[in-house]
């Protein structure tokens, strides 16, 4: 048994386009806002407070890890944010393995171990993701920047399990 990870994967949680998008509109409009209000008053300072307050924000934002994925050792490990407890999930009990579509929705809120009508979701940003079903038809949606790395790793690691 290697200790060696085949695949490994961060996911931060500020680094979406259109959250970031949306975060640096609201930004711009207390900036115009700010600049529209009348001989500057002590209220439209706070406009300019929270304008820098939304852009540190999403500068903080973008160097928080929401999830690490890693495949070693026959096993899917998802290790989530600060409190978040590892994730194991053992190839020998997955019977199908695809690449998809992480939802059909524009917005995607970021999701870890998040467990909805016979699926457990894991999601950061991104298109893409793949799905596991296991024996007991539990479905597992891993969404993944990289996926088709991430399909091969696991399919690599499945042929060592047979």
């Amino acid at each position: 048994m290697s200790d060696k990870p085949i695949f490994v994967e961060k996911q931060y949680l500020g680094r979406e386009f259109i959250p970031i998008t949306i975060r640096l509109v609201l930004a711009m409009f207390c900036f115009a806002a700010y600049f529209f209000t009348d001989e500057r008053e002590r209220n439209g300072d706070l406009l300019v407070v929270v304008g820098f307050a939304i852009i540190i924000i999403s500068i903080i934002m973008g160097f928080l890890l929401h999830f690490g994925t890693r495949v070693q050792n026959k096993s899917i490990l998802l290790n989530g944010l600060w409190t978040a407890r590892l994730v194991k999930i053992d190839l020998n009990s997955i019977v199908k393995v695809e690449k998809g579509i992480y939802s059909r929705y524009l917005f995607n809120n970021p999701v870890y171990n998040l467990h909805t009508k016979g699926t457990i979701r894991f999601y950061a940003a991104g298109n893409d993701a793949i799905h596991l079903t296991d024996r007991d038809g539990l479905l597992y949606i891993i969404g993944s920047q990289h996926a088709n790395e991430f399909l091969r790793a696991i399919q690599e690691e499945m042929k060592k399990v047979n």
